[in-house]
């Protein structure tokens, strides 16, 4: 078998033609869920991109794994897919953005800063790279796309900058995508050479090298992720009318939480907050959905025609959503499902999966479940000692779930490195706040702070906040104990297995230890 696992950056649940926009054109996604199976409540376990994505490479929740937030490396001892995979003598390629960050100082502690083969693959986070991408910035040497703007003809010192970026204005004036008041323009770059492009060259190229070998490509986009700047034709394939309207209430704001109430402070949601600004960024976002499908739909193709699809696992989802103006905010991390509940759709060629292709299922799935999934697709073991998640293919393979499947997905944050913080005047240790999403309650406790509660049966789009309210102090006590008994479950003995555990039980004696004797 061969894995293919795509994610796309800051996609939106809602915002797939198969998820039901009414507008959105997403055919070759549609298509793929037609083929598979699409969880309709599937959550990240955190709404920030760097954590989200260690989840889903290590199968450990943040509290676990411990890189909370962008700028925080994994830890040296955590151990991701990749080097699991090492030792079953296959790889896992990286064709994209990972937001890995090495650790250095866990590294250097080692021994192992120089350029040794281990020290390369912990640095990367046991991926070895085709062509990183991490699409924030102007491309380094770990990717080839600058080189390859340049031999395209697209002149200057930062080709992303002036060019992938940017669009030129109706008085004829460069005019920056940093700028969301821009991204209405066409970028200066052709669609054949932008992001979205060019990474499915690099995905494809890649399988052609492989041949009939097998391989695990994790192929990561940075789109629809910020500048919402769009080639042509799509940043005019949709107007403001055909987008979703924006979900939020002026209650929202007299009754706010004290942290959402800083964070709404901020410059990305105070520009959010503007109707031209909504109105100008949605179509752009919709429209980089929309190329995103037509280069997956290039892939899926290949896969097809080449014989692949029959021994391939696909795997799509994203690292989080975008709230382009809901609830008053802008960007990602807070708890409401525009941002913590995502895309995710599994195809399992096999026999086995017949029984429910094409279904969609309304179990918890999380970002911890696609490193167990991949295992056992692979016939390897599960190092069940670390892994928090759970494989998915109890639910592909078969119509009823496992009696004991989770009744609710968990997320946490970290606000520490943000201007919020700042503004609530709170010291980097006490901006951490935890959440428990089920199919009735969605629950956040602060710390420092008030709990957060929504009835989802009675307010779905989460406008009314019942945290405060002494009517709920019950159900909040509860989900503060379920909270409680899930977090004192996460798995911090990871050195040895659980097997090791098991075999050495009582065992003492077998030691020459006989201590307790009469």
């Amino acid at each position: 078998m061969n894995v293919l696992f795509i994610m796309a950056d800051q996609l939106r649940w809602d915002h797939l033609g198969c998820s039901g926009h009414p507008y959105l054109q997403t055919p070759h996604i549609d298509a793929l869920a037609a083929r598979g199976v699409r969880f309709a409540n599937a959550f990240v376990n955190s709404g920030v991109c760097g954590p989200s994505r260690m989840s889903h490479y290590t199968g450990r929740y943040p509290i676990s794994h411990g890189a909370t937030w962008n700028r925080v490396p994994l830890s040296v001892g955590e151990v991701t897919l990749g080097e699991m995979l090492k030792g079953s003598g296959r790889s896992l390629a990286l064709a994209g953005k990972t937001h890995v960050m090495a650790d250095r100082e866990g590294l250097a502690r080692l021994q192992l800063e120089g350029g040794s083969e281990l020290a390369t693959l912990l640095q990367r986070g046991g991926f070895e790279e085709i062509d990183r991408y991490d699409g924030h910035h102007p491309p380094g040497s770990e990717s080839g796309y600058a080189a390859y703007l340049r031999a395209q003809g697209y002149a200057g010192d930062d080709p992303w900058s002036e060019h992938v970026i940017s669009g030129v204005d109706a008085q004829g004036q460069v005019q920056s995508g940093w700028h969301m008041r821009n991204v209405h323009l066409p970028a200066r770059v052709a669609e054949s050479h932008s992001e979205t492009a060019f990474m499915t060259d690099q995905a494809l190229q890649y399988m052609q090298r492989m041949g009939s070998q097998p391989w695990v490509l994790h192929l990561s986009y940075v789109k629809p992720h910020w500048p919402y700047m769009a080639p042509a034709p799509y940043h005019a394939m949709y107007s403001a009318a055909q987008c979703l309207p924006v979900q939020r209430t002026l209650q929202e704001l007299d009754t706010a939480h004290p942290v959402l109430a800083a964070y709404r402070q901020q410059e990305e949601c105070r520009s959010f907050q503007r109707d031209e600004c909504i109105r100008t960024v949605r179509p752009a976002y919709q429209g980089l959905i929309s190329q995103l499908d037509h280069h997956l739909g290039r892939l899926f193709e290949y896969l097809e025609k080449s014989g692949l699809a029959k021994d391939t696992l696909v795997i799509f989802t994203a690292d989080h959503g975008d709230f382009l103006g809901d609830h008053w905010l802008g960007e990602k991390e807070l708890f409401y499902d525009t941002v913590q509940k995502v895309p995710f759709i599994v195809v399992d060629p096999r026999p086995e999966a017949h029984a429910t292709r094409g279904q969609v299922r309304d179990e918890f799935v999380e970002a911890v479940d696609v490193v167990p999934t991949v295992l056992e697709t692979l016939g390897l073991p599960l190092p069940q000692h670390r892994l928090e998640g759970r494989s998915l293919l109890p639910l592909l393979h078969r119509a009823e779930a496992p009696s004991n499947w989770r009744s609710f997905a968990y997320s946490e944050l970290d606000y520490s490195y943000r201007e919020a913080r700042l503004r609530l005047g709170k010291d980097v240790q006490q901006c951490r706040a935890f959440s428990l999403r089920s199919a009735q309650w969605r629950y956040v406790y602060w710390l420092d702070e008030p709990e957060q509660l929504f009835d989802l049966n009675a307010d779905p789009d989460c406008f009314q906040d019942l945290g405060r309210d002494t009517s709920t102090a019950g159900v909040r006590a509860e989900l503060r104990h379920q909270l409680l008994d899930f977090l004192a479950r996460r798995k911090h003995r990871t050195t040895v297995s659980e097997a090791a555990v098991a075999q050495g039980t009582a065992a003492h004696k077998r030691a020459g230890v006989f201590f307790g004797q009469w």
